[in-house]
């Protein structure tokens, strides 16, 4: 029944293609490592960020979503070269090149990232349980590790069918938002100046803006591009290898677009619902959902809401234990039973709960975490990415390593400014 999606189908009818045997799905094969990588771009950390940006701001920070994803693009689009070149994840590049003492202190960092990572991941899908079923945040979160451990049990079965699963999610929350967007009816003009103007009207918008790229550009899905594309498809001479990679990019394209588009449509949404009605102290996921429908006149309007954060907290849990995973695996040749990794990651959103810690100051602090994790995955995979001797055919040209490094400068600049706001509040 499966087997027209089975790996070595996926596999045989790349390697027609990648030979020169034209068929009417012959691009077909190729993608789905994107959109796995993207369901971490769209995880409820980007619900937070994104909703308390627009219902505070309006459609002005609009253009560091979108500034964001093109940088993902980039990035996505390395991390995918590098495991095609070298056959290799980035951790295990890192492992054989780096001395061991950093080595373990990228382990670690990395770990932490993950962790932050789940938190976010956890705490939305609880809460999407708790807001559509009534369910306790600590059920919704035990519920949610059980739901994310019996789908982490398909990834045995093969690459594609992670990839059929989590593409049919993403494609969900994609269509959620679009019709909130719709329903929304957000202004055509402040919409595409906020797109198109930069700027930031005060201080605490350039730290939510921080929060939205480490929301966006997510390090531990860095990582584990990489290893989605190492032995995914195996070329056999560098002809082959560049056409391979002109797949891939379009496969980074495409799910980097949807999950481009579901966060401008989540802040848009935010803008035209409760900054426009005089509503920017709506800042949380509960207040939106509670307050969406009464605002927009429509019933459906706060389910759409609560399925797609659930889809997302799912789909981006299951993705989130697959990086930590790699990134056990690639630094420190260790691997542990994934339930257990299940039950370490959940620690931290078992405890936000247990403490009464707010869902949302949780949510963003969590992808500002995130942020300062980035220079640490991408430094990295651009000297690899650049290095001749490492990459072969797909060794990056000079211009895009200097596109790579200017975006890496600015995430270390931007991170320096939420650490002097965070520690001064000024």
């Amino acid at each position: 029944m499966f087997s027209a999606f089975s790996d070595q189908t996926i596999r045989d009818k790349a390697t027609a293609t990648l030979r020169g045997q034209r068929s009417r799905w012959g691009w077909a094969p190729f993608l789905g490592p994107a959109l796995i990588a993207a369901v971490a771009y769209i995880d409820p950390g980007n619900f937070a960020t994104n909703i308390e940006a627009g219902s505070r701001y309006g459609y002005a920070l609009l253009w560091v979503v979108l500034g964001a994803n093109l940088m993902a693009m980039l990035i996505q689009s390395l991390s995918a070269r590098l495991g095609l070149a070298t056959g290799k994840n980035l951790p295990e590049v890192i492992r054989e090149r780096y001395p061991r003492p950093v080595v373990w202190f990228y382990w670690v960092q990395a770990e932490i990232v993950a962790i932050a990572t789940d938190l976010a991941e956890f705490l939305g899908a609880a809460l999407a349980f708790n807001l559509l079923f009534g369910l306790s945040l600590m059920e919704g979160a035990l519920l949610t590790g059980l739901i994310t451990y019996l789908a982490l049990l398909m990834h045995r079965q093969g690459f594609r069918l992670m990839e059929i699963v989590i593409g049919a999610m993403i494609l969900a929350v994609a269509t959620g938002f679009l019709l909130e967007m719709l329903l929304s009816r957000p202004d055509p003009q402040p919409l595409l100046a906020g797109l198109l103007i930069p700027g930031f009207p005060d201080g605490y918008a350039l730290y939510l803006a921080a929060g939205i790229l480490g929301a966006t550009v997510m390090p531990h899905v860095i990582y584990l591009h990489s290893a989605l594309s190492q032995n995914r498809i195996r070329p056999t001479d560098d002809r082959e290898r560049k056409r391979l990679m002109r797949y891939y990019r379009i496969d980074v394209i495409v799910g980097m677009a949807i999950a481009g588009l579901v966060n401008l449509s989540m802040l848009a949404m935010a803008a035209a619902v409760f900054h426009a009605q005089g509503r920017d102290d709506v800042a949380t996921i509960s207040d939106s959902y509670q307050l969406l429908a009464p605002m927009m006149g429509q019933e459906t309007a706060s389910i759409i809401f609560g399925v797609a954060l659930l889809l997302a907290g799912l789909s981006s849990s299951i993705v989130g234990t697959l990086s930590g995973q790699v990134i056990m695996q690639g630094f420190v040749r260790f691997t542990i039973p994934v339930w257990l990794r299940r039950l370490i990651t959940m620690a931290p959103a078992l405890a936000v709960i247990m403490l009464g810690i707010s869902e949302q100051k949780a949510l963003v602090a969590s992808q500002v975490i995130l942020s300062f994790g980035i220079p640490f995955a991408l430094v990295p995979l651009l000297f690899f990415t650049a290095n001749r001797r490492i990459m072969g055919n797909l060794v990056n040209t000079r211009i895009v390593t200097g596109i790579g490094g200017l975006i890496c400068a600015l995430i270390i600049a931007l991170n320096g400014y939420v650490l002097f706001f965070t520690l001064t509040g000024n």
